[in-house]
């Protein structure tokens, strides 16, 4: 069974997507639902089904970015390199429909005091952390507005924490209505992530849609049965002037079994373009 929450999704309203999409390891043998060949065929399914406007991926090798943007198909665009010295290695693209949205500019940063650094760490974190920044425009309304998506440290809290400040102070810097999506490693409403949510400068989609088409499924399954009220550790965030419409973490798998080892997060929002003097 291929999972599809919201179907075709039309202007104004914008579907957005988070997901974890699993490094490809090719020593790693255990277990068997793991291994990218066989996962490769179950995202294309997913993805191919689902095709969201806006889809931030974590975990992806080079190969699987391609993959990625193979199977939403010719009209989507991609931006985000490799969180290595020269820009290789693990990233966390993000993909949009090139036919309703525009990236007007981009850049990489690294979570670490030095941002503008390839490969960089320093806040607890020995392996590096990305996120890509994009100030996009909808087509279809002309809304302007940025997109962060990135993936905080799996290991130590005081980056997570340092992190979350990070966003923070991106967030009440900004000019323009803005959507974030992240593996966190850590639940989302969690004391160490607190300060993403300081000032009330961002929200929690799930707790601010009126509708959610699924229950409050754990988002890291590991390719065993979802558990309500597990942990939900992939982010779907936005600024209160983002119309949130809808949201859902899908728990089904893709025939008989799941793409990755996390379910995506996905929203259906809306935003309104700013009038100009």
């Amino acid at each position: 069974m291929t999972g599809v929450l919201f179907g075709e999704v039309d202007a104004p309203d914008l579907h957005v997507m988070s997901f974890n999409i699993r490094r490809r390891f090719d020593r790693i043998t255990w277990p068997p639902a793991d291994r990218w060949p066989l996962r490769k065929q179950r995202l294309r399914t997913f993805l191919e089904a689902n095709r969201p406007h806006l889809l931030g991926t974590q975990e992806a090798m080079p190969d699987q970015a391609q993959w990625v943007q193979s199977a939403l198909g010719s009209n989507y665009g991609r931006i985000g390199l490799g969180r290595g010295p020269r820009l290789d290695g693990e990233g966390t693209p993000l993909f949009y429909d090139r036919d309703r949205l525009e990236v007007e500019s981009w850049e990489q940063v690294a979570l670490s005091d030095t941002p503008h650094t390839p490969a960089s760490t320093g806040w607890g974190n020995t392996i590096p952390r990305i996120a890509v920044i994009a100030q996009m425009r909808d087509r279809a309304t002309d809304a302007r507005f940025t997109f962060v998506n990135t993936h905080f440290d799996a290991f130590s809290r005081r980056a997570r924490r340092r992190s979350a400040t990070w966003l923070h102070d991106l967030v009440a810097a900004r000019t323009r209505p803005l959507l974030f999506t992240a593996d966190v490693n850590a639940h989302v409403r969690s004391a160490e992530l607190s300060d993403m949510f300081a000032d009330g400068l961002l929200v929690d989609t799930w707790s601010y849609a009126p509708a959610r088409r699924t229950a409050k499924w754990g988002t890291f399954n590991n390719y065993a049965s979802p558990r309500v009220g597990a942990r939900r550790i992939d982010a779907l965030l936005a600024t209160p002037d983002v119309g949130v419409r809808a949201v859902g973490i899908d728990p089904r798998p893709t025939g008989t079994q799941w793409p990755s080892d996390h379910l995506p997060v996905q929203a259906v929002v809306r935003i309104h373009p700013v009038a100009t003097p």
